[in-house]
């Protein structure tokens, strides 16, 4: 449920992609040079101390784009954009130190990395050093300044921020425990199209926590996150099988099971062998056909994201939700 990615400076488009005519007549041999020919500019530009060009030189390291994958030469370019305090060259440094990558695992010169960015107004380095406060990595526990850190985060709209500041709110740490302020943060994240905070506020509605039970509601959080996350799949499968929010529909709970199944939520064998023997074998067929459907749907939505940072953060599960 936990995530973090960092921001990702514009790169030369020359240095991008080839477009899919290239591909399809195999004429690549131009773009090959071309991109060859930017990255002995950007080589160029980087020998003499350009900021820029040694940040983005880092990143084609990262991703192997015209050259090598290598995060040891990833990291030495970034290392030099970061030591003349370019913005998204300290966070991505800030990432090499936590996951070990390039340089020797590092929790204090992550920390050190994060915060610079932050200082600078990087909303997701701000989000990684309020995490490292609230646990105690790479710099002295300190919840109070994770509190104010993830709120700068959250008020510049970055959702996982929104979802940990919810968090605290929910828990009472470092703020009075509130759960209509923990449940307005995880709608705001919600709003913004994030899975686990839709999750999360459909958690709050179903327990009427710090807004009035509401199943429908429940539902509603629910069916957005289930585009993409297994648990709320399951979730939602759970309500169709309560009738609660939605109609009492088997199959339809039977589809959502089998869908998270697929999606690798362990729990589903147990619900849809439980299930299954409330069903007609024709119902159960037509529950799977309609699960392999959405799930060829869902799988071409997906989108790969950045690599992630914090140890993928700390938005927690709050509870267990009623099956």
């Amino acid at each position: 449920m936990r995530l973090l990615k960092f921001s990702v400076a514009m790169l030369l488009t020359t240095v991008c992609c080839f477009t899919e005519a290239q591909v399809s007549k195999g004429d690549l041999a131009p773009a090959v040079e071309k991109l060859g020919s930017e990255i002995s500019n950007l080589r160029d530009h980087a020998s003499r101390g350009d900021a820029m060009a040694e940040y983005q030189l880092g990143r084609l390291y990262l991703s192997g784009t015209g050259v090598s994958f290598d995060y040891a030469e990833a990291a030495k370019y970034l290392g030099l954009a970061a030591e003349q305090g370019l913005t998204e060259a300290e966070m991505v440094m800030g990432y090499l130190y936590e996951k070990g990558k390039g340089v020797p695992r590092d929790d204090r010169r992550a920390f050190e990395y994060y915060a610079a960015a932050a200082k600078q107004g990087d909303l997701t380095a701000a989000n990684n050093v309020a995490a490292m406060y609230e646990s105690g990595r790479g710099t002295h526990k300190d919840v109070r300044q994770a509190v104010d850190w993830y709120r700068r985060a959250a008020e510049g709209r970055h959702v996982v921020a929104q979802c940990n500041l919810g968090t605290l709110y929910f828990r009472g740490r470092g703020v009075a425990q509130n759960y209509a302020q923990a449940a307005e943060w995880f709608r705001k994240a919600a709003e913004n199209g994030y899975a686990p905070g839709q999750q999360l506020v459909a958690w709050m509605y179903f327990r009427g926590k710090g807004v009035p039970q509401d199943y429908a509601m429940t539902a509603h959080w629910l069916r957005l996150a289930a585009q993409s996350d297994p648990r709320a799949q399951m979730d939602l499968g759970s309500l169709y099988e309560q009738g609660k929010g939605v109609p009492l529909d088997y199959v339809t709970a039977y589809m959502w099971y089998e869908t998270a199944e697929s999606g690798g939520d362990r729990r589903a064998r147990g619900e849809l062998k439980r299930l299954s023997r409330l069903m007609t074998e024709q119902q159960i067929n037509r529950a799977s056909a309609a699960a392999s459907e959405l799930s060829n749907s869902l799988r071409k939505g997906k989108v790969v994201e950045e690599p992630q940072s914090i140890e993928d953060a700390f938005i927690p599960d709050l509870g267990a939700r009623d099956r």
